[in-house]
């Protein structure tokens, strides 16, 4: 049955799910793990969590979810993180693979280094982590850079659809600025649905 508020959902199929929960439950928005195509129907808004990009699409083909997924993009606002952000990406690199080609960003795999060269700085004076994290390499006309990183965009938007390189789930300050945002994206497309 669905509920009457606002929902996010985060694909629990591998990666950070659970620390997105606060953050979420903040902003006075429900928050729902997703893990079927009937989990998808009752979102309002869909978060692609950190973790392994490959892993994620051997897990997505496993479960059979591309056509889900895809329809879910078309009717919700979507957020990357990290390897969600590779997910959503045009185009990625080191190496090449499929991604659902979301927003016009050209994105290089795990371009900061290994596990040891992971490491926390400050977007927005909130505290973030880069863990193996990718960097956009180029942006599309339609896309906005809200945050950026040594001239690399580290957070982006295009329409309704976000991105973010970093990780902002695993600040226990909630909500993170990123999930205020995303939550006001969610908000608006409602509005107008």
């Amino acid at each position: 049955m669905r509920s009457t508020g606002p929902t996010i959902g985060v694909l629990s199929l591998q990666g950070c799910v659970h620390p997105h929960r606060p953050h979420i439950e903040s902003l006075g928005i429900l928050f729902k793990e997703v893990k079927t195509a009937e989990d998808m129907e009752q979102i309002d808004g869909l978060i692609l969590p950190g973790g392994e990009s490959t892993t994620m699409l051997k897990l997505i083909a496993i479960f059979n979810l591309s056509q889900g997924l895809e329809a879910t993009f078309k009717r919700v606002p979507v957020w990357g993180i990290c390897a969600g952000a590779i997910l959503i990406a045009q185009e990625v690199h080191s190496p090449r693979q499929r991604s659902f080609g979301l927003m016009q960003i050209e994105i290089e795999r795990n371009s900061y280094g290994r596990q040891l060269e992971s490491f926390h700085t400050e977007v927005e004076k909130y505290p973030v982590s880069f863990i193996r994290a990718p960097k956009i390499l180029s942006v599309g006309k339609g896309v906005t850079v809200l945050a950026s990183r040594e001239k690399s965009p580290i957070w982006v938007e295009q329409g309704r659809v976000m991105a973010t390189t970093f990780h902002p789930e695993l600040t226990s300050e909630y909500p993170s600025p990123m999930h205020r945002r995303f939550g006001e994206m969610v908000s608006a497309a409602l509005s107008v649905s």
